[in-house]
């Protein structure tokens, strides 16, 4: 008898949304250093390091369902990475591959221990908050001259000032200034976000969301969550490790502060307030908390992490879903569409011997 197999659902409107983003991301590139003056466009400029930052815990957090309470630590290694390299060669081409390998690998050692280990989730979000201190006191107590990696002092709390800005690839003399680092932060995040987009729509990315939504089911149709998670956690930091990059060379300076717990629970707050399981939600987020922080940080009347925990709660409250699942689901109901569950139609795509085939009649 034959088998009818379902043909695979998308939501209305998904192709249109994902290149209406992209459009609109290339003007932002091509238009603001027209709009903005020097001080704004380097604003804009951390606001689109950050929001790369958000895509990386978006992506392990909102489609893998790995909640790293450390993900600074990956920002920080990248950041960190960036400066030694960059004081130690004289093409910084080099220097930002290391920012984004160094977290990479790291990620890779500590997420073999935590999946591979049976670790359970948890625990999981505890051990990469206890990294993050460990890094953070560990940086925080190399201050003074023996501590140095060839030509780049760690500074301890200092930090590393003056650190080399990117410079064209194989052209040290050509460095960027705050409009080419504009370009070079805002290309990174839409590139991230069409690199993401494009994993979540292969079968590895399907697979992730499947083991998200029933881990036991998709290791007894023969997938290894343990591998799958360890792919996607690396993934993760690889892009927060090139936010840190980018980090580093919006101020010429990179210190500690980059593993504390603030830029920890920031992140957080970024993809909550953006909304978990989608792309554009963390870059929105990232981009209204960071906009809020710079308001706050302008008047003396409410202390801004007050302003962020009081935003938290409001969000957590009031829009558990988030500002980016609110507005889709209005403008489906506005328009009369009736979307199907997004984890949903990743499960059917990735176990399609479950329920993706089924008898006529049935």
């Amino acid at each position: 008898m034959k088998t009818l197999k379902i043909a695979r659902p998308r939501p209305a409107g998904g192709a249109v949304g994902f290149v209406t983003v992209v459009i609109l991301g290339i003007a932002l590139l091509l238009g603001l250093p027209y709009v903005f003056s020097t001080f704004g466009l380097l604003q804009m400029t951390v606001f689109a390091a950050m929001a790369i930052f958000a895509l990386s815990q978006g992506f392990i957090w909102g489609f893998g369902g790995i909640l790293c309470f450390g993900q600074s630590a990956f920002l920080g290694l990248g950041g960190y990475a960036y400066a030694v390299a960059a004081l130690n060669m004289t093409d910084t081409t080099g220097a930002v591959a290391l920012a984004i390998l160094v977290p990479m690998v790291f990620a890779a050692g500590l997420g073999y221990f935590m999946f591979y280990g049976r670790i359970s989730d948890a625990y999981i979000g505890v051990i990469t908050l206890t990294v993050t201190i460990i890094l953070f006191n560990l940086i925080n107590s190399t201050s003074g001259d023996i501590y140095h990696i060839g030509a780049a002092p760690l500074g301890g709390f200092n930090g590393i000032p003056s650190v080399p800005p990117i410079n064209i690839p194989g052209d040290p003399n050509d460095q960027l200034d705050p409009t080419g680092l504009w370009y070079a932060a805002m290309g990174a995040l839409i590139l991230c976000y069409v690199l993401l987009k494009w994993v979540l729509n292969t079968r590895f990315g399907r697979v992730v969301v499947a083991i998200r939504e029933n881990e036991t089911r998709s290791q007894l149709l023969g997938y290894d969550p343990r591998l799958y998670k360890l792919l996607t956690f690396v993934i993760g930091a690889g892009i927060a490790g090139l936010a840190g990059c980018l980090y580093t060379n919006w101020g010429a300076f990179i210190s500690p502060t980059v593993f504390n717990l603030t830029m920890s629970a920031q992140v957080i707050i970024y993809v909550l307030v953006g909304g978990l399981g989608t792309l554009i939600g963390p870059i929105l987020g990232a981009v209204g908390i960071q906009y809020l922080i710079v308001l706050a940080g302008g008047q003396h009347i409410i202390d801004p992490n007050l302003l962020l925990g009081v935003v938290l709660v409001a969000f957590v409250l009031l829009v558990p879903q988030g500002v980016v699942p609110v507005i889709r689901s209005g403008l489906a109901r506005r328009l009369g569409f009736r979307r199907t569950p997004a984890a949903a139609l990743a499960t059917a795509d990735a176990l399609p011997h479950s329920s993706a085939q089924q008898e006529p009649g049935q």
